[in-house]
């Protein structure tokens, strides 16, 4: 099956910060270099509402990290023009009181690298022989959450962290939860590439016995629209969900959907992120299999 892509450390240099006037709410742009990278991307900090009211000054917010970041809050920037809608949902979902107010961050993929850091293993399909994806978690950990957490009210612990990804930025989102334990209290897989490297995240996803409190996982039963590969990454997801169960989470920890017809894109992220969100973050959340 081949992916569907889409298009010690020193304190980093306060970065431009932008705002972008097409989404709902505040969206906080970026530039943010890397050095473990060595490349310069995007970090696009959604804040919540109330968040510079002078009430909320010494309140400090959860925060759910996302990869491919460009395509979450802006459909100018999203793959196809298809965004994930993160911001109207999350603005509608704390307003209504589904969740409590809470940062998200997108992390932009880094373009033509995208493959190299988001695979965390030698690949042969995708042909990526020589991946950076090991450094993905040390890249989030040394680089990412300081910088978001120098400029930032950000809440600390597992309970208030989220990470999540979608394809290939779920499978390193899964990736960063194992060799990272206790770091990541929530958990957001959408559509994982779980079938990379001949499924070898699977084989690591065994000695993990202490999983993030709560973890959405999803994917449709046409994501690639061959019937033999549909069925494989079906049973790849319920492989993955056998195995968290059997490490000791229960409904009220993990949120499985197998949506039918679903397919591998955007738009079926996009209508499952609500549910996502509110399972990962609700204050009184509990999931449900299907």
């Amino acid at each position: 099956m081949q992916e569907i892509t889409h298009a010690p450390v020193e304190r980093l240099a306060e970065s431009a910060v932008t705002k972008d006037s097409s989404v709902t709410g505040d969206l906080r742009v970026h530039e943010f270099p890397s050095k473990i990278f060595r490349n310069t991307r995007r970090l696009r900090v959604w804040l919540p509402p109330g968040y510079e009211a002078p009430t909320n000054q010494g309140r400090y917010y959860p925060v759910l990290y996302l990869n491919d970041g460009q395509n979450l809050f802006n459909s100018a920037t999203a793959f196809n023009g298809i965004e994930w809608r993160v911001d109207e949902t999350a603005d509608r979902l704390i307003r209504q009181g589904s969740v409590p107010p809470l940062i998200v961050v997108g992390i932009d993929h880094a373009q033509s690298d995208r493959m190299k850091e988001y695979l965390p293993f030698r690949s042969f399909s995708p042909a990526i022989p020589f991946p950076k994806g090991k450094y993905y978690p040390v890249f989030l950990l040394r680089e990412v959450m300081p910088f978001v957490g120098e400029r930032y009210r950000i809440a600390r612990g597992p309970e208030s962290t989220g990470l999540g990804g979608s394809s290939l930025g779920a499978l390193i989102s899964l990736y960063a939860a194992i060799v990272r334990p206790g770091i990541f209290g929530r958990l957001l897989l959408e559509s994982p590439s779980l079938y990379v490297s001949q499924r070898k995240i699977l084989r690591r996803s065994r000695t993990l016995r202490c999983w993030p409190d709560r973890v959405f996982l999803a994917v449709g039963t046409r994501e690639s629209g061959q019937e033999d590969n549909d069925r494989q990454v079906v049973e790849d997801v319920r492989t993955l969900e056998g195995i968290i169960r059997r490490a000791g989470s229960d409904e009220k920890r993990l949120l499985v959907m197998i949506e039918e017809n679903a397919t591998h894109g955007e738009s079926a992220w996009a209508s499952r992120f609500p549910q996502a969100l509110e399972f990962l973050f609700g204050n009184n959340a509990e999931g449900q299999a299907r």
